[in-house]
C-alpha cells in the first residue's frame, strides 16, 4: 500500500508577506514579556516603560498578553486562508491627506531610512459608511463595560480576537498589535518600520492613531514619574545604542527562519483556526 501524504500549497505572497511582520512582532512580544519581569527595575527599562504609558509591570505585561494573542489569531486566520488556496488584497485608501504636524512630532524617531510619508487621518475611516451603521455602533460603544479595553480587567480569548481578525480589516489588528507591544518607530530597524507600516496602510488601517497613542502615553508616563520619588529622566535622552541594549535588538533584526514564510508550504490540514474566514 502507498503511503498516503498530506497535500501541501505555497503560501500566497502577500500572506507570506504579512505573516512575516506578523512573526516578528510575535517575535518582539514573546521576548519582551519573558524579560520585562528581570529588567524592569533598570532604570533604562524606563525607556521601555514610557511606550505603555506606565511603570507597572502588571499593566505592561497584560498589555503584551493580549498583542501576542492577537498577533497569534492574526497568524491563524492567515494560515488558515493560505491552507484554502485563498490570497488577501490590498485596500487601497480612498485618499491621503496631509499631515505636516503629525510628521514634525515623529520625524525625530523615525529610524534610518524610514518612510516619513503622511497617513490617512482617523476622521477618514468613517467617510461613505452608512449613517445606520455608524449608528449601531455608536450604540455598542455606549453598551461596553467600564474599563472593557484594559486587558488587567478583560483579557480577550484566542477565539474571540479569531472573530475581531475577521471582521476587519487586517491593517486595524496590526495596529492594535502595535499598540498592545508598544511598538514604536524608535524600537524598529528602518527596514522593518517601513514595512510595518505599508502592511498597515495596504490593509486598511492607519498609522496616525499608533503615533497619536504614542505621544499620548509619553505624556502619561512622565506625570506618572513626577509622582514617583527619586524618578530617573535618563530615559528621554537615550540614543539609538542605547536602546539597542535596552531592547536586546531592535525589532526586525532577528534572521529566525520562521519569519520568512514565503518559501514554506502549507499543509492544506495544518492552519487550523476555529471559525472558516
Amino acid at each position: 500500500m502507498s503511503e498516503q501524504t498530506t497535500p501541501t500549497r505555497t503560501i500566497p505572497a502577500r500572506i507570506a508577506a504579512l505573516l512575516h511582520t506578523v512573526r516578528i512582532l510575535l517575535g518582539y512580544g514573546r521576548h519582551l514579556a519573558e524579560t520585562a519581569p528581570h529588567r524592569s527595575a533598570s532604570t533604562d527599562f524606563n525607556a521601555v516603560a514610557a511606550c505603555f504609558g506606565t511603570g507597572r509591570l502588571g499593566a505592561i505585561l497584560a498589555h503584551l498578553q493580549r498583542g501576542i494573542l492577537r498577533a497569534t489569531a492574526l497568524e491563524r486566520v492567515l494560515l488558515a486562508r493560505a491552507a484554502r488556496g485563498r490570497d488577501i488584497g490590498c485596500v487601497a485608501p480612498s485618499e491621503r491627506a496631509s499631515a505636516t504636524a503629525y510628521q514634525a512630532a515623529t520625524s525625530a524617531d523615525l529610524p534610518a531610512g524610514a518612510a516619513d510619508q503622511p497617513d490617512v487621518p482617523p476622521s477618514t475611516a468613517s467617510a461613505g459608511q452608512p449613517a445606520a451603521a455608524q449608528v449601531a455602533r455608536k450604540a455598542a460603544r455606549r453598551s461596553r463595560p467600564a474599563g472593557w479595553n484594559d486587558p488587567e480587567l478583560f483579557m480577550p480569548t484566542l477565539e474571540e480576537l479569531e472573530a475581531q481578525v475577521r471582521r476587519r480589516p487586517l491593517g486595524r489588528t496590526l495596529v492594535d498589535i502595535c499598540l498592545d507591544l508598544a511598538v514604536v518607530p524608535g524600537f524598529c530597524t528602518g527596514a522593518f518600520w517601513n514595512e510595518l507600516i505599508d502592511s498597515i496602510r495596504g490593509y486598511g488601517g492607519s498609522v496616525a492613531p499608533l503615533m497619536q497613542e504614542k505621544l499620548r502615553r509619553e505624556e502619561a508616563f512622565s506625570k506618572e514619574q513626577d509622582r514617583t520619588m527619586g524618578s530617573n529622566w535618563d530615559w528621554l535622552e537615550m540614543g539609538r545604542e542605547a536602546l539597542r541594549r535596552v531592547l536586546g535588538s531592535f525589532i526586525g533584526e532577528a534572521t529566525d527562519a520562521a519569519f520568512d514564510p514565503g518559501a514554506q508550504p502549507c499543509a492544506v490540514t495544518a492552519a487550523v483556526a476555529t471559525v472558516p474566514s
